[in-house]
This record gives C-alpha cells, sequence and structure tokens, in this order.
C-alpha cells in the first residue's frame, strides 16, 4: 500500500472518529433518561419521615418590589407551622420599594417576617446570601436554612416535603423542582418550561439514583445547620455558580443531596434571547469555574463519594462538552464529504435511527413526567431541537425526499450543483444552527426586523440556542472577562 493511500485512510478513520464524537453527549442524555423510572423503585422517600426543623429562609433582593409581596405572603401560607418558619429579605441596598414592601409585609405577620438591608450593594448574591447567613448563625434558633429567589411563589406543601429528608441525618441538602410558572408565557419562556423538566424533573431524578447531584436549584435549596456549618457557614463568592459549588462541597464532605420533584416550586423566567443569553452566559461560566475548581474530582469513584463516578462524569462533561461535540459532528461530515463522499453518505444514513429514536425517547418522557407543563408547552417539546435538526433526521432517513419528492411537488429539479449545496448544508447544520442563533439575539434587539426572531428560534431550535450561549461563555470566560452578576428582571408574572 502507497504513502498517499495510507494517509488517506488515517484520514477517513480520523473524520469518521470525528462524527462518532459528535454523538455522545446524546448518550450521555439517553443515560439519563433510561434511569428516570428506576427513580420510582430507588429513591429517597423510605429513608424520609415528618420532620419539621426550625427554617430560616433567606431572601436575596435587588429591587425586587414588583414581586416580593406575593412571594412573602405564599411563605406565610405554607403548611408549615408557624412558629418554626422565619423569613429575612437581605436587601442589597435596593433603589425601589422593595424595603417598603418588606416592612409593610412584616407588619402583617410580626415576628415572622424580618428586614436585613445592606448599605453596599451590587457586590452579587453570593455576597447578599453571606449578610443574611452571618446574621442567622449568631444564635441557635436555626436548625435549617431555606435558599431562595425573591420571584419564587412556593406552593403549600412544597417546603414540607423538602424537610421531610431531613429526618435522614445523612442528608446535607434537598432541592426543589422549580416549574416555569407564568401566567402567560411567551415562546422563550415556554422553552425554558421544556427545559425545566429535561434539566430538573428527568435529570435530577436520574442524579438521585446515581447518588451525585448536579445543582441544588439557587431558588430552592434547603440546607441543614449542621451542612452550613460544614461548608463553611458560607456560600462561595469567587464562582458565578454558587449553587452548584455548594452542593459539591456537600457531597464531597460525605453528605448526601436530594431532589424531590414532588416540591414544587413556581419561578418566572426570561422571555426573551437576549435576557436569555444574559443569565444562561453567567451560569455557563459558572459551570466552567466548577469544572476547572474541582477537576481532582472528575472520573475518580475510589475516593469515597460518587462525584467521581464514571457515569456522572459522562453526565456533566456531555453538556459541558456539547458545543465542541456539534463542530466535530460538522467537521468530520464535511471532511468525509470531499475525502470520501460514499462514506459520509453511508454514516449518514446509518445514523437517521440514532437521531429519531433519541428524539422520540427523550420528548415522549419529558412530557409524559410533567404533563401540566406539556400542555404549555407541548409544541416547544417537540421543537426543541429546532425544525433544520427534524429536517436533518428526515433526510437521513428518506434523502430522495428532499432531493426528489418537495423538488417534483415545486416543479424543478435539482442540478449537481444544487445537490451538492443540500449535502453540505445539512453536514454543516449542528455548526451552522449555532451561528444562525446568534443572529436571533442580534435580530431580536432591532426595530424592523424583531419579529423574525421567533420564527428563527423555531427553525434554529431552543437546543442549539443553548449550545451557542455556552460557547459565548467559554470565550469569555478564556478571555478573562470581568466575574459580575447580571440580574435577571422580574415583573410578577407568575400565577399558581
Amino acid at each position: 500500500m502507497s504513502w498517499p493511500a495510507v494517509g488517506h485512510d488515517a484520514l477517513v478513520t480520523l473524520l469518521v472518529v470525528l462524527v462518532v464524537v459528535g454523538i455522545v453527549p446524546a448518550l450521555g442524555g439517553i443515560y439519563q433518561y433510561l434511569l428516570v423510572p428506576v427513580h420510582g423503585l430507588r429513591n429517597h422517600l423510605r429513608r424520609a419521615a415528618p420532620h419539621l426543623p426550625r427554617v430560616a429562609v433567606v431572601v436575596p433582593a435587588w429591587n425586587e418590589g414588583a414581586v416580593l409581596a406575593a412571594s412573602l405572603e405564599r411563605l406565610m401560607r405554607l403548611e408549615y407551622p408557624a412558629d418554626r418558619l422565619r423569613v429575612y429579605v437581605v436587601d442589597d441596598a435596593s433603589t425601589d420599594d422593595t424595603p417598603d414592601v418588606v416592612r409593610a409585609k412584616a407588619a402583617e405577620h410580626p415576628g415572622r417576617i424580618h428586614l436585613l438591608r445592606r448599605e453596599q450593594g451590587g457586590q452579587g448574591k453570593a455576597h447578599t446570601l453571606n449578610h443574611g447567613i452571618e446574621h442567622l448563625l449568631r444564635d441557635d434558633w436555626m436548625q435549617a436554612l431555606l435558599i431562595m429567589d425573591a420571584d419564587v411563589i412556593y406552593r403549600p406543601d412544597s417546603l414540607r416535603r423538602m424537610t421531610r429528608h431531613l429526618a435522614d441525618p445523612q442528608v446535607g441538602a434537598v432541592t426543589a423542582y422549580i416549574r416555569e410558572g407564568s401566567g402567560r408565557p411567551g415562546a422563550v419562556a415556554r422553552f425554558i418550561g421544556y427545559e425545566y423538566v429535561t434539566a430538573q424533573a428527568c435529570a435530577r431524578r436520574a442524579q438521585n439514583v446515581m447518588g451525585a447531584v448536579a445543582c441544588l436549584a439557587g431558588g430552592a435549596q434547603l440546607h441543614t445547620r449542621a451542612n452550613l456549618e460544614a461548608i463553611g457557614g458560607r456560600i462561595d463568592t469567587s464562582t458565578l455558580a454558587e449553587d452548584t459549588f455548594s452542593t459539591f462541597l456537600t457531597q464531597l464532605d460525605g453528605r448526601t443531596v436530594v431532589f424531590d420533584g414532588q416540591a414544587v416550586v413556581l419561578a418566572e423566567e426570561p422571555d426573551s434571547v437576549r435576557a436569555l443569553w444574559k443569565q444562561r452566559v453567567r451560569w455557563a461560566r459558572g459551570n466552567v469555574q466548577i469544572t476547572a475548581r474541582f477537576r481532582r474530582t472528575w472520573f475518580r469513584p475510589a475516593r469515597g463519594h460518587r462525584l467521581g463516578r464514571l457515569d456522572f462524569g459522562l453526565v456533566w462533561f456531555s453538556v459541558f462538552a456539547l458545543p465542541f461535540t456539534l463542530v466535530a459532528a460538522s467537521t468530520g461530515f464535511i471532511g468525509l464529504y470531499f475525502v470520501s463522499p460514499g462514506t459520509a453518505q453511508t454514516l449518514f444514513g446509518q445514523l437517521w435511527w440514532f437521531g429519531l429514536g433519541t428524539y422520540l425517547f427523550i420528548t415522549i418522557t419529558t412530557l409524559l413526567v410533567d404533563l401540566d407543563t406539556a400542555r404549555r408547552s407541548w409544541f416547544e417539546g417537540l421543537l426543541f431541537p429546532g425544525v433544520g435538526a427534524l429536517v436533518l433526521v428526515v433526510a437521513s432517513a428518506t434523502p430522495g425526499f428532499w432531493l426528489d419528492t418537495v423538488p417534483a411537488w415545486l416543479g424543478i429539479t435539482l442540478t449537481p450543483a444544487g445537490v451538492e449545496a443540500w449535502t453540505l448544508l445539512l453536514y454543516s447544520w449542528p455548526v451552522l444552527s449555532m451561528v444562525l442563533a446568534r443572529l436571533i439575539r442580534d435580530v431580536e434587539g432591532t426595530r424592523l426586523l424583531g419579529w423574525a426572531s421567533r420564527p428563527l428560534l423555531y427553525l434554529v431550535g431552543y437546543g442549539p440556542l443553548l449550545c451557542a450561549i455556552t460557547l459565548d461563555a467559554y470565550v469569555r470566560e478564556w478571555r478573562g472577562a470581568a466575574q459580575t452578576w447580571d440580574k435577571t428582571e422580574k415583573t410578577g408574572r407568575v400565577t399558581a
């Protein structure tokens, strides 16, 4: 065999490997979803029991006057003993009527709602929380700490469902299921509602089964006092993912973190791509920081904790590396098209069943897990990967449909150049969709073309949009961009 032939074979092998790498994240998703039904048999409920510790609720608030009253009133109506629940609103030097709202509610519920004010604000949520935690640790009243966001609405039984897990002394922290609860959600909010079922109701049930939970939801995290003191008595301020940091510390110190999907709280989420982008860049940068800070944890199960398990690492990095694997898949297919077109065509045709099966399995399971969200967001669930991705699946299963049938309907015949352009479009779609996702954000902010952002969102897909945001976050982190806390504006659209 000649050297050129050897080089050609090696290049083909490399490109095939890139394509295969592109499907690895889907394997992580499938693995998690296979564990979801197992949660019905293997969960923490058998070790839970009625348990009502004295709970102090800390609510960080900066200019939250529009949403605080409803949240505080719901806390007062919880199915929880009034003498065992106190709420502390930590005002981060607000410039609106936040302090007045809290004082009014404190007057309605004397001794149960308290206002703590920081004179120096703007340092971020973690600093605000630590101001309240420092105050609470000065005496022995608090037995458990609930951290929540100012706009979150707790259902009457939610806290009681969370505290029952603390009857097990091995449990250090519990998190609830945050559901998007806007009264009349727009397209972005409906996509987020569906996403939260995948990332919380499904993924965290699977993580309960694995014994390693990735994150305590920032708006619904309950810590025992012992756990809070063991992880340092304060919230980490060095990362943009303080909730994930606390989650990892708790488990690395030998205590269990539990997700309770029956403890439901409602939150208002962004309803514009620009607001979502700002929020998720912060989240993604925080996860980059967490990945680096706990680099000695990954894939090391012998250290006595389950965060180092192979399956948990696969799940974590399948999300962390998703933008790069999409680039790898497109690079592999485009390269094969020019180097070995027959291999590209064969591989593309053989993967259709994998893409379709994964899509149907995950979508159907997600919609069944939360029927309330399914009724609101079923259309967004079906189009979560985008119209473009669904076209790609159909093209891989029945190539003639787009090349022959559709052109015949339109009365045209594709030329060889047209066929080549269409094929390259399909192969490059994973990367192209992320590029177009950035365009959605830019278009949304314009007066003339703003209307086009929603059709583009359904065409490109919410999943590729999240990948584009994550990639942007990685670039910002690599460049050392300022680590600032960009607050998500809330307007009080949550309805119970």
